[in-house]
């Protein structure tokens, strides 16, 4: 395959870089392991962000390259695979392969979205409902995969109103991308940024106290897109026309029941998952990690007598890619913390800025960074150590800082490639959908509104929450 001039750039570029840390005169403050760590991270993301090459295949290469110039060990190379986080995702699938497979779902999306009477109440059920798929879903990809039926049944109900059907089709991606920062298994690179933190730092952030801090900005930031969505797609007429839709016209286009008495099997899921989200709130007064806790969700989940899925099904809804590249990415973190190399890179940084000055540049880059790097995991893979480490020598609380720019990274709306659940609503056969058009004019609107925001959370609603600016 031919080489585009833009990776033909982005190569020259890497090798250049490369080539000056090679050279042992240049940058007199950087040690050896740290200029061979800065050398593969500088590969790696030029890699994700110019070739056509799978991001864990590049994520496993760096890892490998890292552990045998033994800037790393193998042991913390392997280690990072048993990671408590990553057991956590694992066991959250299975749990969401018996939500998935109870068909719980459909029945509570046809429970709130049937109350709605206007357009505007039609939008906000349903970014109620997407934003409580957060807590039963991991991954915004599954969640998108899970919420495709319940945008069908809609779209065939609203045939005749297009616009209507247009702007669900944006609102769900939109939602699901902003509100999985409710959730600490809300996306991949949630446990990347907790990782990190822990590393780096030593500071711990548990399913709860994510909760505390992600939930209110989640919500606040779901319901702000769908004003948005529903201004920049529609027009007023559109809007002032009436909703009616009954449980049993989504019952029509649904494969499982909505309506009725509840199966045995839907009681026992809605049971468990309730048990489960309990415990997971509750680990401050029960002290169980909430790994353990979903691991114990996951063996009833899947058991022969109360389960509602086998448990080798369950197991093909795993995204094994994702977890070796969260694997893979957590030892490079390690890798630039540990050689200096993430502190080398941000000492030339003024040290003087204020802070909400620093988190609002931490927030923009992190904002902007979907239009070079697709991947939301890899994002945070290169942005959060660097953060953590400027934060650190900028007098601002790492915990804000990383917070911050893992919220603002989970805005990847300008393109349909910029992330799976945009990609999977903006081709839907036989519906129509948004255009690249309709993605952009929501951007220009949603960026700034979405990164103001998160700004207001970091310097104003997180410090009343235990996080503050400043340490």
């Amino acid at each position: 395959m031919t080489a585009t001039p833009r990776q033909l750039t982005v190569l020259c570029l890497a090798l250049s870089l490369c080539a000056l840390l090679a050279v042992p005169g240049n940058f007199p403050g950087l040690g050896g392991d740290a200029r061979l760590t800065l050398c593969v991270f500088t590969l790696a993301t030029c890699a994700w962000i110019a070739t056509p090459i799978d991001d864990t295949y590049i994520a496993l290469g760096a890892g490998l390259a890292l552990t045998a110039t033994g800037v790393i060990s193998s042991d913390t190379l392997f280690g990072t695979l048993g990671d408590a986080t990553v057991w956590l995702l694992i066991c959250a699938f299975v749990l969401a392969a018996a939500v998935a497979r109870s068909g719980l779902a459909g029945r509570a999306a046809a429970f709130l979205v049937s109350g709605a009477r206007s357009v505007r109440q039609l939008t906000h059920l349903t970014t109620a409902a997407l934003v409580v798929t957060a807590f039963a879903v991991p991954a915004t990809s599954g969640r998108a995969a899970l919420a495709l039926p319940v945008f069908l049944a809609l779209a065939k109900v609203l045939a005749d109103r297009r616009r209507l059907v247009v702007m669900l089709a944006l609102l769900f991606p939109t939602v699901i991308l902003l509100s999985a920062v409710a959730t600490l298994i809300g996306a991949g690179a949630h446990l990347i940024t907790v990782s990190v933190l822990w590393e780096s730092t030593g500071d711990e952030i548990g399913f709860t106290k994510w909760l505390l801090l992600g939930l209110p900005l989640a919500i606040a930031s779901s319901h702000l897109a769908a004003e948005a969505v529903l201004l920049t797609t529609t027009r007023r007429a559109d809007r002032t026309g009436p909703v009616a839709i009954t449980a049993e016209q989504i019952q029509e286009h649904s494969d499982r029941p909505v309506t009725g008495p509840w199966e045995p099997a839907e009681t026992r899921c809605a049971l468990l998952l309730a048990t489960v989200v309990a415990l997971w709130c509750s680990e401050p007064l029960h002290r169980v990690p909430p790994a353990v806790v979903a691991l114990i969700g996951a063996v009833v989940a899947a058991s022969p007598a109360l389960g509602t899925v086998r448990l080798k099904d369950a197991l093909k809804t795993v995204p094994w890619s994702l977890l070796l590249f969260m694997a893979a990415t957590m030892a490079m973190g390690v890798a630039l913390a540990e050689s200096g190399a993430a502190r080398w890179l941000v000492s030339g940084l003024p040290g003087d800025l204020p802070p909400w000055l620093f988190l609002t540049v931490v927030i923009a880059v992190s904002t902007a960074a979907h239009l070079v790097l697709q991947s939301r995991s890899a994002r945070s893979s290169v942005l959060v150590p660097l953060v953590v480490a400027a934060a650190v020598g900028a007098g601002v609380n790492p915990v804000a800082a990383a917070l911050a720019s893992t919220a603002a990274a989970g805005f990847c709306h300008t393109l349909p490639a910029s992330a799976k659940p945009v990609a999977l609503f903006a081709d839907v056969p036989g519906v129509p959908t948004y255009t690249s058009r309709d993605l952009l004019r929501l951007s220009a609107v949603l960026a700034p509104l979405t990164a103001a925001l998160v700004l207001l959370f970091a310097v104003a609603v997180w410090p009343l929450l235990g996080v503050p600016v400043t340490r």
